[in-house]
């Protein structure tokens, strides 16, 4: 059987939903620029069903708290939308209004939350203290958005780990003068290479007890994606794709060796100071050595890289209008 696994980062997707996690398709201006929530939710369920993945790691999915109820309000938006992938599973939930949850096809996978606690690797919802800075002080850090652990059985009784990870942005907010700039923009970047760190060594203990696993999700980072990365010497995606490379993504690994030309990119941001748009790549799907021998193809669904999406207009525009970040699916032989 061929096994098709998305990532997805829905900008504002929260916001779709009133507080019993029904979807608000009016003509409300949604959280995206001069779209409506009803259009952003028809593009989304366009996307969707057109991805037709088994399974899709949905990074800041609708919030769970005390009010709202992300898994009940994704499931909704499933059998609205006609998605088989109709029933959701959430890990450790957030405070900040977007979860990761992962929707799935019943029919083709079982899925549990499966996370672990390690020697060196606390559970997700723990703290690590560790001391990168060398300097015999161990700091205690958190994940604001604790990576998701999940154990897929297919039908064949075949098990895979898959982690769903959304890295804590870099952008330094809040900060006024060019020196607050790069103090906040160094503080998170040593926060997010920590929690890489943390992530990579959950990821080397399940290779190394032999574990096929899949690391999907928004990472916010790339090799030379800006200047601070000089400062730590490496990205938190080199980080993740470990010393050997035994995780494995075909644009990470092009982004890393490439020191110039053309670079695949899965979201489009709008300047609104230099009225342009940029890009970047920020979404992974990286699979460990076993699940690499089993012929996987790699798809970036950008409607403006993909002959395929630019050509189907309904797709293309749906995909524009969906999100700031752009689908990317892996199809594995199992």
């Amino acid at each position: 059987m061929q096994l098709r696994l998305a990532t997805y980062n829905v900008e504002w997707f929260d916001a779709l939903f009133d507080e019993q996690g029904y979807l608000q398709r009016d003509t409300v201006w949604s959280r995206r620029h001069n779209i409506t929530r009803a259009q952003q939710i028809k593009a989304l369920g366009t996307v969707v069903r057109r991805i037709d993945a088994d399974a899709i790691m949905v990074v800041e999915a609708p919030d769970t708290s005390r009010q709202r109820n992300g898994v009940r309000a994704l499931q909704r938006f499933a059998q609205v939308m006609g998605i088989r992938a109709r029933k959701a599973q959430i890990g450790f939930v957030n405070d900040t209004q977007q979860e990761i949850i992962l929707l799935y096809d019943p029919d083709v996978l079982h899925v549990r939350h499966a996370p672990r606690s390690d020697p060196d690797a606390p559970r997700f919802d723990g703290s690590l203290l560790i001391d990168l800075d060398v300097n015999e002080t161990k700091e205690e850090v958190r994940f604001s958005k604790p990576p998701l652990e999940v154990e897929l059985t297919l039908s064949s009784g075949q098990k895979i780990q898959v982690i769903g990870a959304h890295l804590k942005s870099k952008a330094p907010h809040g900060a006024k003068t060019p020196a607050e700039v790069m103090a906040v923009s160094i503080a998170n970047r040593h926060k997010q290479l920590v929690q890489a760190i943390w992530l990579r060594r959950r990821i080397s203990a399940h290779l190394n007890r032999g574990s096929d696993l899949i690391l999907l999700g928004d990472l916010n980072d790339g090799p030379g994606l800006d200047a601070i990365e000089a400062l730590f010497g490496k990205s938190s995606v080199e980080i993740l794709m470990g010393a050997d490379n035994d995780l494995f993504d075909p644009h990470a690994s092009d982004a890393v060796t490439r020191s110039f030309g053309a670079c695949a990119t899965t979201s489009r941001f709008y300047l609104s100071d230099r009225k342009r748009y940029a890009q970047a790549l920020l979404d992974y799907a990286m699979v460990s050595p076993g699940l690499r021998h089993r012929a996987p193809s790699w798809r970036i669904w950008h409607p403006f890289d993909d002959p395929e999406c630019w050509e189907d207009k309904e797709l293309r525009n749906a995909l524009l209008a969906g999100s700031d970040h752009f689908p990317v699916t892996v199809e594995l032989a199992i």
